[in-house]
């Protein structure tokens, strides 16, 4: 029996509707990290079924970067816009006698949130659920502890090692099946908004003309080292490099407002540095300049923890200037994250502003320290 349709709280906008639309998109394609393909295939679909203005040329390098040069013979400064196109997930590292699966996880997972999670493994999306001692065979004591991750284990209703092996591979990938939902108003739930939010707007960013050369770079494999923008920032050769991303947020009511990292609807976030970077402090300048000059909602990104491929960017070949812009996300690397569509316009604005300025205003190379 199906469930009786409900009444939408709020209508988007038409512009709304269309975020939405590619958020639910890619949100809800498959791509842990080294599995990226049907990510990179949606991307490359779109950007060849509406192509940047003026030259350019796409390619996937080695690795599986998807990159996009437009007007590379421009004058001004080469800048490099990424996004990373893979998501954290689940690998299967082993089958047992009885069919049950071992796993390891793919990128940073807290392994508290995995008990009872629905999943789909591998090229042909095998339906699984994640499991564990049930609580009425635990002792006391184990009820007071957390799973640890040797404790669970992937079941497909397999009943043996050969049944199990004849829809499973050892190295299979394990997404979270999530679907995309819009709840409240103005807000969206889905997995992999991190970061499939920042490769749409690069692809919004991709169909504008822009005066000097722009480099787009949907990324790989950023969830286990950076290991895609290394590549992609050493192909590019960029002057500068802005990062689209997504960023914790922990505006929750037990988490004390100094630690509250960003804030759900209070605009991009601003990074001053990271685990891994370190902002140019003139990228940073121009773009607080641009946010007040345009009364774009902005916040600084508090916290210093995690990092992003501006760290690998940063110290490819001669070196490039990096700043990042990241949309809040409640309950990041988790099944059912929380953006705001009006985090994610004003990201896009404030993006498109700052572009264009560092075009005019930042040298080519290291000319001009």
């Amino acid at each position: 029996m199906s469930e009786p349709a409900r009444e939408p709280l709020w209508s988007p906008s038409e512009r709304e509707a269309a975020i939405i639309e590619g958020l639910r998109y890619l949100s809800e394609l498959d791509g842990v990290s080294g599995a990226e393909g049907p990510v990179r295939a949606w991307i490359r679909e779109r950007v060849e079924a509406k192509p940047p203005p003026g030259s350019w040329r796409m390619e996937t390098d080695a690795l599986g970067n998807l990159l996009v040069r437009v007007g590379e013979e421009k004058p001004g400064p080469r800048l490099m816009v990424a996004a990373h196109m893979d998501e954290v997930g689940l690998m299967v590292t082993s089958v047992e006698d009885d069919g049950l699966l071992h796993f390891r996880p793919v990128g940073g997972i807290d392994p508290r949130i995995l008990p009872a999670q629905v999943v789909r493994i591998g090229e042909r999306r095998v339906p699984g659920v994640v499991g564990g001692k049930p609580i009425h065979l635990q002792q006391p004591e184990e009820r007071k502890k957390a799973y640890r991750l040797e404790e669970l284990y992937l079941d497909i209703g397999a009943r043996s090692r050969n049944e199990a092996e004849a829809v499973v591979s050892l190295g299979d990938r394990v997404v979270f099946e999530r679907p995309f939902e819009v709840f409240g108003e103005g807000r969206v739930m889905g997995k992999a908004l991190d970061d499939r939010a920042g490769c749409l707007m690069l692809l919004e960013l991709l169909r504008e003309e822009w005066p000097g050369p722009f480099l787009a770079a949907f990324t790989v494999q950023e969830e286990v080292g950076l290991r895609g923008a290394q590549v992609a920032a050493y192909r590019l050769e960029p002057d500068a490099a802005l990062v689209l991303e997504t960023t914790s947020c922990a505006d929750l009511p037990d988490v004390d407002p100094a630690r509250q990292t960003t804030r759900l609807g209070q605009g991009p976030a601003v990074t001053f540095r990271d685990r891994t970077s370190i902002a140019d402090p003139e990228m940073v300048r121009i773009l607080v300049r641009e946010a007040e000059a345009a009364r774009i909602p902005w916040q600084w990104k508090q916290g210093v923890a995690g990092g992003n491929d501006a760290g690998a960017i940063q110290t490819q070949r001669g070196g490039a200037r990096v700043a990042s812009l990241s949309l809040p996300c409640r309950y990041l690397h988790q099944p059912g994250g929380v953006l705001s569509l009006d985090d994610y316009q004003h990201a896009l604005e404030l993006a498109r502003r700052a572009l264009r300025a560092w075009a005019r205003e930042l040298p080519n190379g290291g000319d001009g320290r």
